[in-house]
């Protein structure tokens, strides 16, 4: 997946010795969370936070606050998973793109990321969603692939969506199958079916309904 195409240079960071009154300014004229910060030099510092900033008074200099900048970036080789990452870790909308020479390139957005992803197949395929759990020593991918496609289904996608000590969490992006074999034979394997397909539902349904007329009729 090719993110290079997507940096943005159309805000330039701002020079270390402009008053807090010109960060403020910026602000309010854009959308991000955060604006990147150069010296004299043009060498990249990090990047201040609106949070921040409107605590600060106005007519003193960004260099008096060094203190508060948040040295967070991405590289330009960096991979979508990572950049996501550090969107997530630091809470941005914005995320500073250096190259190998910590030369500022400009910044993605998040918006561009997450509309990058929809793009996707995980999103855009017909499927079905499963979340499965399990603990966390005894859980397999191979395995879990190996049930999925043993059931002429296609692992679209897959993710740890929730981890601790004991357990771990998947989410599951199926195509080209229904999805009641697959769940039934994940839980012949002891995988807990956290969320299901609406066929299963359906199946779990219909199985309540007929134990509770097996039971009318036996009285």
């Amino acid at each position: 997946m090719e993110l290079t195409s997507y940096i943005l240079n159309d805000i330039k960071p701002l020079n270390i010795n402009s008053k807090i009154s010109d960060l403020k300014l910026l602000f309010n004229e854009l959308t991000f969370s955060y604006i990147p910060i150069e010296n004299d030099d043009h060498v990249f510092l990090g990047s201040f936070s609106e949070t921040d900033v409107h605590c600060f008074d106005s007519d003193t200099s960004l260099s008096n606050y060094k203190y508060a900048i948040e040295d967070f970036f991405v590289r330009e080789s960096s991979m979508w998973l990572d950049v996501l990452e550090a969107f997530a870790k630091n809470s941005t909308n914005m995320m500073p793109v250096l190259n190998d020479k910590n030369d500022y390139l400009g910044y993605y957005e998040l918006k561009d990321i997450i509309g990058l992803f929809n793009d996707t197949p995980f999103f855009y395929e017909p499927g079905g969603v499963l979340v499965i759990e399990k603990g966390i020593n005894d859980y397999s991918f191979s395995q879990i692939s190996q049930i999925v496609e043993s059931n002429d289904g296609k692992l679209l996608g897959a993710f740890v969506s929730k981890m601790n000590e004991e357990i771990i969490q998947l989410t599951l992006k199926i195509g080209n199958s229904g999805l009641n074999n697959i769940i039934q034979t994940f839980r012949r394997y002891s995988y807990n079916i956290i969320s299901g397909h609406e066929e299963d539902s359906y199946i779990e349904s219909l199985k309540e309904r007929s134990d509770y007329l097996n039971k009318y009729l036996n009285i």
